[in-house]
């Protein structure tokens, strides 16, 4: 298999942490690029807090708090991914989404062309954190290019 462009979806998360390493390993025997995209799932969208803050003010400032939050996780993530290619002199690129991250999953290879996308595997069930509920059926189906699932370091 001719590997040239990698998409990884990562995150931060342990199992996400694992598809880094799979895919800048990947990117270091094929030198190839990678590209990292971020999804922040959808369901932030909106968090207002509403069902415990009690005026329209005090809920725009805690909205634009998760929000600003969200933006500096997003970039500390890029920052350490970018850092981690710049020295194994990978090419790097990157982009943040909103939305369910299997659909922008697959939005990003419909507009580029990659060779293969890592991810990583779900959480074990017990694992603490939120599940962002990659469709996986929906992403097999819809991809038409290999999906190489890294598997998690709690299994």
């Amino acid at each position: 298999m001719n590997v040239n462009k990698v998409l990884l979806a990562s995150h931060g998360t342990p199992g996400a942490r694992a598809a880094e390493q799979a895919a800048i390993d990947l990117c270091r025997e094929s030198n190839a690029s990678l590209h990292h995209l971020l999804v922040v799932p959808d369901f932030w969208k909106g968090m207002m807090g509403d069902d415990w803050l009690n005026n329209a003010v005090t809920q725009i400032r805690f909205g634009d708090y998760v929000e600003n939050q969200l933006t500096q996780d997003a970039a500390n993530e890029i920052e350490r991914i970018e850092k981690i290619c710049k020295q194994a002199d990978i090419p790097y690129s990157s982009a943040v989404r909103l939305g369910k991250p299997a659909v922008c999953l697959i939005d990003a290879c419909v507009k580029k062309n990659y060779d293969i996308v890592v991810i990583g595997s779900p959480r074990p069930q017990g694992s603490p954190g939120y599940r962002s509920r990659m469709d996986l059926e929906l992403l097999t189906r819809s991809l038409t290019i290999p999906l190489l699932t890294a598997p998690h370091p709690q299994r």
